[in-house]
């Protein structure tokens, strides 16, 4: 196809994350070795969507598409829309339970839409590439928050933050910027799913708009002591995934989760709830794997022993 657009079709993968890992509220991010895919290339015009796996039969096939959506607004920030678009979506990671199923979506758009506006990636089929600065700013602007995008851009484990920055023509904007450090190998992210689902929005609305002087200066002191024993000291990680924060305000919209966070926790188990839950995430070492399978199971949750996802988002340029 002529024009601004690539010719070529793109491919991205993007991984599940789970976000907070207890203190480190609407910061901290964790890859999980679980992804979706999105197929996505330039057509001549119209819109084809197409979904396999989660999802499939339930979220629209439209304009109203979560990455038809973050897509739209990548191209805009990249100079315009194209003609028309194809779309497929192959979806792993579960929807609503907390495993960042639409920051997979939202950043899965935004780099396939700076992809396809040849916008600093190389032409040629079989170029890969990954997300950046770029990329993160504006799913973080999208998502709403920055945890989950930064960790499924940059994989490994995460903390962002967002700050206002001089702007010569607004005088000031938002920036969202992100660190990557490398977990331990030794650690392994097990998510557990319940069978029903929780929105983020009901999640949030139980937050109260103020907390405790002393839970806030606990849960900061277990988020600092969170990224040392993720990158050096895993035997603290149960000390530091306590929070007082946001999970004992949402426990009542998930009392399975509640039960299970705390059998786990009693067990001498890291665990934090998954974002906005209800999945719960333990941080296994080895001898622990046995035991959090069998307490989840029993209680017919499903286990996703997918362990960590290192490289975050990335993309390839397909043939014709």
């Amino acid at each position: 196809m002529s024009g601004p657009f690539a010719a070529e079709p793109v491919r991205i993968r993007v991984p599940a994350t789970s976000a907070n890992l207890g203190p480190g509220f609407d910061s901290f991010g964790l890859a999980l070795g679980c992804h979706d895919e999105v197929t996505a290339r330039v057509t001549t015009r119209g819109l084809d969507v197409t979904v396999e796996g989660e999802g499939a039969g339930h979220v629209p096939l439209d304009e109203g598409h979560l990455v038809v959506r973050a897509m739209r607004r990548g191209f805009a920030a990249h100079g315009g829309q194209p003609p028309g678009l194809a779309v497929h979506c192959a979806n792993r990671i579960p929807h609503g339970r907390g495993l960042g199923s639409s920051a997979a979506a939202i950043v899965a758009g935004v780099v396939a839409a700076r992809a396809l506006s040849r916008v600093g990636d190389g032409d040629a089929p079989g170029h890969r590439f990954g997300g950046n600065e770029t990329d993160l700013t504006l799913a973080a602007e999208i998502e709403g928050h920055p945890d989950n995008v930064a960790a499924c851009v940059l994989g490994g484990f995460t903390v962002a933050w967002t700050e206002s920055v001089p702007d010569q023509a607004e005088g000031s904007t938002m920036r969202t910027s992100a660190i990557r450090l490398e977990p331990l190998p030794a650690i392994r992210p097990i998510a557990l799913v319940p069978g029903q689902q929780l929105a983020t929005e009901q999640a949030r609305a139980l937050l109260p708009p103020s907390v405790p002087h002393r839970d806030a200066a606990h849960t900061a002191a277990r988020a600092a002591l969170l990224v040392h024993a993720l990158t050096a000291r895993p035997d603290l990680l149960l000390s530091a995934t306590d929070d007082r924060l946001h999970q004992p305000y949402r426990a009542p919209a998930m009392p399975d989760s509640r039960m299970l966070l705390s059998a786990l926790r009693q067990a001498g188990v890291p665990a934090a709830i998954s974002g906005a839950g209800p999945t719960v995430l333990a941080l296994a070492i080895s001898k622990y794997t046995e035991l959090i399978t069998a307490m989840a199971t029993e209680r017919g949750w499903s286990v996703y022993d997918c362990g960590l996802d290192r490289d975050g988002a990335r993309g390839v340029r397909l043939g014709r």
